[in-house]
């Protein structure tokens, strides 16, 4: 019987954190469980879920793993436990694939496409001229692109920040014209009256989505929003679990659902999320600011999802300032972007061979990333 035996765990930079599994046979598994700016508190969490249950375990029963690390503590649920059982839950499919010689979407039914469609990050987080990133990305191929909107916005602000938000945008459809896709990132900076007023006043530039227009607990707002616009709307990225997406799916109002294979339970959960938002007519396009493990689960569940839509990836994103995603990877041509695509790898389990060298040189570095802290000008807090 193969058994779970040891694990270790690497703080490396920029910001992410990546797991080790190994079993009695000698297999290895990765995965990336974080939730950026809380490394130290995910790592705890997952040292206490393997130490706890999955030590001394066969390597095989990942459903039962997934449940017993879910259901065994009587508080479930949010961004720490759910991103710890995400991070193990990817290694445990890698060492799956690996053992019966297959990418893990093939355990999952089979592919249901050959490539997906990627998207590129242009800006930063105050977004600024960004037209010109805006043609560059489209001439080195990418075919749809995301930015944020607005820097902090307050709760009810005046006419010219809702003018500059549009005017941002107006610039970069002009640099790329109508045949690109924008996605406009509302970053749960925007409380529900200014994120009406945005949206109708973006709508002329037809964005591919406005993501995240209000906070997740404030999710009952979104009919009202959707109401106000023909613009898609997208979120799900600060939400964890198929019960939280529940609710959004019964409201009718969300069109693109936004999970992270690092946040949402990994790929066990986020393949069960989608098959809800099929039923609901709603898009799966995964969230993937983070590294090549968090980016090569998601391509295995996009591979295997018929609702897929397009998939989020940090290459050259302002997070990446130290190290980037494919620094990480003996072969980086994996994620090779052809005409917005990146092909569906057939290479065992997560598709995808990790440069343990470098993983292990680069931990010995000091990591603590953290999100800036925003302020409005009376001096209250603002949301980043």
């Amino acid at each position: 019987m193969n058994q779970i035996i040891d694990y270790e765990l690497f703080e490396i930079p920029p910001r992410w954190l990546f797991l080790r599994v190994e079993t009695s046979d000698g297999s290895v598994g990765w995965g990336e469980p974080i939730v950026e700016g809380r490394s130290h508190t995910v790592r705890a969490a997952v040292e206490e879920l393997l130490n706890n249950y999955l030590i001394g375990e066969p390597v095989d029963p990942i459903e039962d793993h997934w449940q017993t690390m879910y259901r065994s503590g009587f508080y479930r649920g949010g961004p720490i436990l759910m991103s710890a059982i995400a991070g193990i839950d990817q290694a445990l499919w890698d060492i799956k694939g690996k053992q019966f010689g297959a990418p893990v979407y093939e355990l999952l039914g089979g592919a249901a496409r050959q490539r997906i469609r990627v998207y590129q990050w242009i800006g930063g987080d105050r977004p600024s001229e960004v037209a010109d990133e805006a043609k560059q990305t489209v001439e080195a191929g990418f075919s749809a692109l995301k930015m944020n909107a607005t820097e902090e916005l307050e709760r009810v602000d005046d006419p010219a920040t809702v003018e500059d938000a549009v005017d941002r945008l107006r610039k970069v459809r002009d640099a790329v014209g109508s045949s690109i896709d924008i996605g406009v990132d509302f970053h749960g900076r925007v409380t529900k009256p200014m994120a009406k007023r945005l949206a109708k006043a973006l709508e002329p530039y037809e964005p591919m989505f406005i993501e995240e227009p209000v906070l997740p607990e404030h999710n009952d707002a979104l009919p009202d929003i959707a109401a106000h616009t023909t613009i898609p709307i997208a979120t799900g990225e600060r939400m964890y679990s198929r019960w939280d997406f529940k609710e959004i799916f019964e409201s009718g109002a969300v069109d693109v659902i936004q999970p992270d294979l690092s946040h949402a339970g990994g790929i066990t959960e986020v393949k069960k999320i989608a098959g809800m938002a099929e039923a609901y007519d709603v898009a799966l396009a995964p969230h993937c600011p983070l590294g090549p493990i968090a980016l090569a689960s998601c391509v295995q569940v996009d591979a295997c999802t018929p609702n897929a839509l397009i998939q989020e990836q940090s290459l050259n994103i302002h997070y990446n300032e130290t190290t980037d995603v494919l620094d990480y990877l003996e072969d980086p041509t994996v994620f090779e972007y052809e005409d917005g695509y990146v092909s569906i790898p057939d290479s065992p389990g997560l598709g995808i061979d990790i440069d343990e060298e470098y993983v292990r040189k680069q931990a010995e570095k000091t990591v603590n990333w953290h999100n800036p802290t925003w302020r409005h000008e009376d001096g209250s807090i603002a949301e980043w």
